[in-house]
């Protein structure tokens, strides 16, 4: 982002958001899986907007900057469950690869499509997800477990490349999918923040790629990461991401899917509203 000429009290403001934001994002990374980005995405959107970011790449910007900062907060969250049991090892090894790919193909993807394009797609797939947690009632599944090979493998594949191009952790799609199969909310929760670190990975390094000439506020980024932002959200996300994995384990699982559709709703349709009117 381009700071220069902003007056001391615009840059507070500014540094003050995104401190509180990361606060706020390391507890929804810890009590929901989802890496924090359902909440970083739309703040860095609008926050860059004042700052005047180009609106080619503005969409861009918020979500390879949201990513940098899952790498921190998701290895925070990841470890915070991880220490709970809540991480199935299984699952991940059979399955990180599916995700990897799916990553690979929606990084190239978002890196060659529109701004619009890519926050219509933030606000569809989060008001669908939210649809599916606020309204599916408890003990609802498709089946008793994952399908095998190779329906197993597409719906990692779905699941990393939705979520590279959103911005966002696994949590988002990984949890209702999971849920849907019949898995536990905790188990799913614990697991799809280890997901987040699979996704933010290449992620981050896609975006750094596809942005490199296009976006060069200097010397604030590498590529469409904004290392100001990064390093403005890091800080609070990664302290406040045990705090997020404890309620986890203290609430009702009801009152955790709730929390967790009504954050996705509100983002979702806030999204759409910017790109549709």
């Amino acid at each position: 982002m381009d700071l220069e000429g902003a007056s001391v009290g615009t840059f507070l403001m500014f540094a003050g958001a995104l401190l509180s934001t990361g606060a706020i994002a390391g507890v929804i990374a810890g009590l929901l899986g989802v890496g924090g980005g359902i909440v970083i995405v739309p703040v860095l959107y609008y926050m860059f907007t004042l700052l005047g970011v180009d609106e080619a790449v503005l969409m861009h910007v918020a979500v390879g900057t949201s990513l940098a900062t899952i790498l921190a907060t998701g290895l925070s969250s990841t470890l915070s469950h991880w220490k709970r049991g809540s991480v199935d090892l299984d699952l991940l090894k059979s399955w990180w690869w599916a995700i990897a790919l799916g990553v690979l193909a929606g990084g190239t993807l978002a890196g060659n499509i529109s701004g619009g394009a890519l926050t219509a797609v933030f606000g569809v797939v989060a008001l669908g997800v939210a649809a599916n947690m606020m309204f599916r009632k408890d003990g609802a599944a498709l089946a008793d477990k994952l399908p095998g090979a190779p329906l197993k493998q597409v719906l990692g594949g779905l699941i990393g490349g939705i979520s590279v191009m959103m911005g966002i952790g696994g949590g988002t799609l990984g949890v209702p999918t999971l849920t849907l199969f019949n898995y536990p909310i905790r188990k799913a929760v614990g697991t799809a923040a280890a997901i987040g670190l699979i996704i933010a990975v290449p992620g981050t390094l896609m975006s750094i790629y596809f942005g490199w000439n296009q976006y060069k506020p200097q010397p604030y980024a590498l590529g469409y990461v904004d290392l100001l932002g990064v390093a403005l959200i890091i800080p609070t996300s990664t302290l406040f991401a045990p705090l997020g994995a404890k309620i986890a384990h203290t609430i009702n699982p009801s009152s955790l899917k709730l929390v967790f559709a009504l954050f996705l709703g509100f983002t979702g349709l806030r999204m759409l509203y910017d790109v549709l009117l």
